[in-house]
Order: C-alpha cells, then sequence, then structure tokens
C-alpha cells in the first residue's frame, strides 16, 4: 500500500501530465472548440438521456478537465461548479465560461481535497469517461460524492469499462489485473485526443473492479437506481478500433464481446 507522501508524488506527476495534454488538447479535433464555441454540445446521447433534465439544478462536475461538459450542462440551464487537479485545464474552463457569458464556477483542486474549497451540496455530482482510472481510493470517492450531494440528491457516471483496463496497448492479450493491486506505471506517448502530440510522460493510474465502484456508493448512503453496461465506444480514443454502422466504435475482433462502458445512477437516501 503506497504511503500519503508516495500517492502526493503520482498525484503532481499525473497534474503536469494534465498541465502538458491540455494545449494539444484544445486543438484536437476530437474536442472541436471551434464547434463548441459555436454552440455544439459535447455531450453525448447516454448522459443526455440517462441524467435528465437539469435545467435550475445545481451540479458539481468531479474531475472536470477544461470544462466543456460542465458548459454543456450549463447552457442546459444547470448551475454547475467543476472541479479538477490541471491549472491549464481549470483556466481555459473559466476563459470558455467568460467568452460565452455563462456562469459556471471552476475551482483547481486535488478531489481529495476538495472540502478546503467547498462547503455547499448540489442537485447533482456528474463524472464521466476517463475519471476514476486516476483514483487510488473510491471508498473516500464515494464519501465526498455522498458528502456534497443533498437528500435526494443524484449521482451519475458513465466511464469506459474497467475491465478494458486490463488489456495491453494493442487489445491483444491482458496485462493487467481487473482488481486494484497498487498504482500502475505508464510511460505514454501522444493523448487520447492526439496520438500523434509530441508528449511522452509518466503517468500513475489505477484499476478498479465494478464491484469496488458500486460498493463505494452503497456504503455512503446512495441507492442504485440503475448498472448499465454497452458494448461500443462513443469516443474513438482506443487502438485497433472499428467504427459500427452506428457510428460507435469497437474493439476490431472483439465487437459486441466485450463491454467498454458503463454508467450508473444512485440516489442519496
Amino acid at each position: 500500500m503506497s504511503t500519503q507522501k508516495e500517492f502526493n508524488k503520482f498525484f503532481e506527476t499525473n497534474k503536469k501530465a494534465w498541465n502538458n495534454k491540455t494545449p494539444f488538447h484544445l486543438k484536437s479535433s476530437l474536442y472541436d472548440i471551434e464547434g463548441f464555441k459555436k454552440g455544439n454540445s459535447s455531450l453525448k446521447f447516454i448522459e443526455l438521456d440517462e441524467v435528465g433534465s437539469v435545467k435550475d439544478k445545481t451540479m458539481l462536475h468531479l474531475q472536470c478537465h477544461f470544462g466543456q461538459d460542465s458548459l454543456s450542462w450549463a447552457r442546459l440551464g444547470a448551475k454547475v461548479t467543476g472541479i479538477d487537479f490541471s491549472d491549464e485545464a481549470i483556466k481555459t474552463a473559466q476563459s470558455l465560461n467568460d467568452e460565452l457569458n455563462l456562469d459556471a464556477k471552476f475551482i483547481c483542486a486535488n478531489i481529495y481535497d476538495i472540502e478546503q474549497h467547498l462547503n455547499e451540496q448540489f442537485d447533482i455530482v456528474f463524472t464521466s469517461y476517463g475519471t476514476i482510472g486516476w483514483l487510488p481510493d473510491l471508498k473516500e470517492w464515494g464519501r465526498l460524492i455522498s458528502r456534497y450531494l443533498k437528500h435526494s440528491g443524484v449521482f451519475y457516471i458513465v466511464d469506459f469499462h474497467t475491465m478494458l483496463w486490463m488489456f495491453d496497448d494493442e487489445f491483444k492479450e491482458f496485462k493487467y489485473s481487473y482488481f486494484n493491486l497498487g498504482e500502475i506505471k505508464e510511460e505514454a506517448e501522444g493523448t487520447y485526443a492526439d496520438m500523434d502530440a509530441l508528449l511522452k510522460q509518466i503517468q500513475y493510474g489505477w484499476n478498479h473492479p465494478l464491484s469496488e465502484v458500486i460498493n463505494s456508493l452503497i456504503e455512503n448512503g446512495l441507492q442504485i437506481e440503475f448498472f448499465h453496461e454497452f458494448p461500443f465506444s462513443v469516443y474513438n480514443v482506443f487502438p485497433n478500433t472499428v467504427k459500427g454502422e452506428d457510428g460507435f466504435w469497437r474493439i476490431k475482433g472483439m465487437e459486441d464481446i466485450i463491454p467498454m462502458m458503463f454508467s450508473i445512477k444512485a440516489k442519496k437516501i
């Protein structure tokens, strides 16, 4: 088990990596910033359908990156507060918010330090696509989600299926445990939004079985409303994928065999 000092080192390394990634993401077709500025939403049909109406509701967006989804929810009428540990990402989020004349708020902080920065509670806590793999402790994650939800408030996550992180980079064979056996150190080249980006950096992640995700919510007073799994990815961010007739991506040779995403909606009781 890693010490707090080691965790702090991992977080600082990852923060540096995300600060370096942000400028490349802003120029990428994946995020399509110019289209977003013209009014396009970055939200996908899954979260739009499953979260439902957010008009006049307060929302806390965990690990919001540079705020594109936060601002998309704000356009739909939510009162959004986004948190992320990347200085560059939060600076961009605040700039976009001002440019688009929206009223979202952004906080630069590690999710585990959020109580030093925020006291209010929210109708909705939201997180999506590439989040929990950067967190070592989901029990504390679940506690914080519960702490920031109002009574009968809703938590929602949609993310890439935790099974995917067992594979090697080419999705040819299993390389990592499905379970959380400690940090996984990776020397990453490029970034998911731009595989050709001139980036080569160390980053740390953690695998989590879905039982750990679900139990961290139940043990902190949340009632699961649904748990869904999907055989496709709405983003083209994995190697060795093929695009289906439905417009979504699947691992070549394993189309509709393995799960690629999941979603959970839970209510604080």
